[in-house]
């Protein structure tokens, strides 16, 4: 699942490929960008901000992508077919003489003066991985709304720009605390942040992101994708509940046993536990 650090490899992938280089194809399958054709134009940069992508081309553009749930971009050999995924799910395709980046299920694909992306990202809260990394301005934007709930306040990207329901899930087992706590009863804010950063910065350049400190295959995550397996600190099994306001509800994780603090609220439908693995087991 595409997170901050997903991001930043991403972009890192877009930069290192195409980068410097005028674009000898291009191809943006959404309508509103059907008849725009960056073809000539080269490549400045791509930077992450967040879970955006923003990619500055010559003559002032910035093209904007968000990965959304499961939207990737893929970098290929000139003459080698995409395998990204289906054709239909091609939404853009960028080349240079020595590169094609294609991007797959974008949700969000958008072309805007690059003086104007604070349109599109001024609202973000501070990077984890940015430049500008202020951690208590972090702290101080999670505080701000003392009565929601720690899990719909990490997930919001207004107070701290990277995290999703990956890193929600495993940051609250590893400070054993429920997701429903409000922020307010949090002990130790200023840890959160801290271990968020320190989790993204250890996983932005790994192909598997890994919180438990353990690089085998099935050991890489603490309670994300476990439903009905057992804790890996007390065997308890892990559940998994929707979290959020109506029509916006999340899948969240924790260990019943290990994390202090109240439940899903009363009558908040729960998925049925499921057996098989899920996603780094």
């Amino acid at each position: 699942m595409p997170e901050g650090d997903t991001v930043w490899r991403t972009a890192r992938d877009l930069h290192d490929a195409l980068a410097g280089e005028p674009l000898v194809r291009s191809d943006l399958r959404v309508p509103k960008l059907a008849t725009v054709d960056l073809t000539g134009r080269t490549v400045l940069e791509t930077v992450p901000c967040g879970k955006h992508l923003l990619m500055r081309v010559e003559g002032g553009l910035t093209l904007h992508s968000h990965l959304g749930m499961d939207g990737s971009w893929r970098i290929q050999l000139p003459g080698r077919r995409p395998g990204g995924g289906p054709q239909h799910q091609i939404r853009a395709v960028l080349a240079t003489a020595g590169h094609t980046a294609v991007g797959y299920r974008l949700p969000v694909l958008e072309l805007l003066r690059t003086t104007d992306e604070s349109t599109v990202v001024g609202h973000l809260g501070p990077d984890l991985l940015g430049p500008g990394w202020d951690a208590e301005e972090a702290v101080r934007r999670l505080l701000a709304d003392p009565g929601r709930t720690l899990g719909e306040a990490l997930l919001d990207q207004r107070n701290l720009a990277g995290i999703g329901n990956v890193y929600k899930s495993e940051l609250c087992f590893m400070l054993r605390v429920s997701p429903w706590l409000p922020v307010a009863a949090l002990p130790g804010p200023e840890r959160l942040v801290a271990l968020a950063k320190k989790l993204l910065e250890a996983n932005k350049s790994r192909s598997a992101r890994i919180t438990t400190a353990d690089a085998r295959p099935d050991r890489h995550l603490w309670v994300y994708g476990r439903v009905g397996r057992p804790c890996r600190r007390c065997g308890t099994p892990v559940l998994l509940a929707d979290q959020g306001p109506a029509g916006q509800e999340r899948s969240t994780y924790w260990c019943p046993h290990c994390q202090a603090g109240p439940p899903p609220p009363t009558g908040r439908p729960a998925h049925r536990h499921r057996t098989a693995p899920g996603p780094d087991g």
